[in-house]
């Protein structure tokens, strides 16, 4: 491939799509360098921790009670980046994640599921939400989603 090629190529993505996949680039390259099971899981729950504490306010309230209700509702759920974005796996395979509106410049943040997640419901169904606000309503549908994608 010709760099005229490969230049082009990148130009088809947002600065913020280039920005989430070095940021994931990063997140593999910080993984394979720890060592034991336990280390990992305590080194991505952090990771995840910091990068909420980096959102700006009404995301980072939002990703704080998603972050509580996700890890209270499904235990078995593992916190790591993804990314860079807060997100839960299954034995290493992402079921859910939240996405800041500022991570691409959108009016409202989100609560997405992966192909992963068991939310099927006849030919047609959700695999993202918008969240504005996070009330105890809606506290309430992410713990049944949560519960239903693992389930």
């Amino acid at each position: 491939m010709s760099r005229t090629e490969h230049t082009s190529e990148h130009e088809h993505f947002t600065a913020e799509e280039r920005a989430a996949m070095k940021d994931h680039a990063r997140e593999l390259k910080q993984a394979a360098r720890r060592t034991s099971r336990a280390d990992k899981a305590a080194e991505a729950l952090r990771d995840v921790l910091a990068k909420i504490s980096e959102m700006q306010d009404s995301d980072r309230a939002m990703a704080e009670r998603v972050h509580a209700v996700v890890t209270a509702s499904a235990p078995a759920l593992a916190p790591k980046l993804w990314y860079g974005m807060p997100a839960y796996a299954l034995d290493g395979k992402i079921i859910c994640f939240f996405q800041s509106a500022a991570k691409f410049k959108a009016r409202y943040a989100t609560l997405g599921f992966s192909d992963q997640a068991k939310l099927d419901e006849g030919t047609m169904w959700p695999a993202g939400y918008a969240l504005t606000e996070v009330t105890p309503e809606t506290e309430a549908r992410i713990s049944a989603l949560v519960k239903q994608a693992v389930n």
